[in-house]
């Protein structure tokens, strides 16, 4: 297959797999969910500064436990080890994500759920990341799926039961907010929104 250097050279309404993708090099960051190609928007300063901001808290707290957290852009094959990268055809890059299983990380990204998902809201990504993204999360087993809005000051959090997200509470003032995945952390509310205007 010929490399491809730009976006407008893929057809859309042609489904693809992980293999289809490693000869994709374009600026432009891409998810694939069910073989479809999905545009991920340039996130905006507030986003970026929530990433930074829950990526350091989460980092440290990993840092000497038997947990990873990693940030995107980062691909997460939601697929069974055993496939092929022809076979595979779904392919996140969630903005933070933790997993206790090590052995889910090669050379090029996460293979299998992570056990929390952390996706930051950007213009453009609300649908996107509120019912295709919670949909499919659930649907791969992703234990804690937090989805947080830098303009509201908000973080939605949802723990999976008996296969489907059962929401916790909306966080939207100061205090503590706990992880579910990793009981003994709880987050300030103040220290995720540092520095978003």
């Amino acid at each position: 297959m010929a490399v491809i250097t730009d976006i407008s050279q893929l057809d859309l309404s042609k489904s693809y797999t992980y293999a289809d993708t490693l000869d994709w090099h374009f600026k432009e960051y891409v998810e694939l969910i069910g073989g479809r190609v999905f545009a991920k928007p340039t996130p905006l300063t507030m986003h970026q500064q929530c990433l930074g901001n829950l990526a350091g808290e989460i980092g440290r707290y990993c840092k000497h436990r038997p947990f990873q957290a990693w940030m995107g852009p980062l691909d997460v094959r939601l697929a069974a080890a055993r496939l092929a990268d022809s076979q595979i055809t779904t392919v996140v890059q969630p903005d933070l994500f933790v997993l206790h299983d090590r052995r889910k990380m090669d050379r090029r990204g996460c293979v299998g759920a992570p056990d929390w998902i952390i996706e930051i809201i950007s213009p453009g990504t609300a649908i996107h990341d509120t019912k295709t993204k919670f949909d499919l999360y659930a649907e791969n087993e992703v234990r804690e799926y937090w989805i947080v809005y830098p303009g509201e000051q908000t973080i939605s959090v949802y723990v999976l039961r008996e296969g489907e997200y059962q929401p916790q509470a909306d966080y939207y003032e100061p205090g503590l907010i706990p992880s579910h995945t990793l009981p003994e952390l709880q987050l300030e509310w103040a220290d995720v929104f540092e520095g978003v205007a």
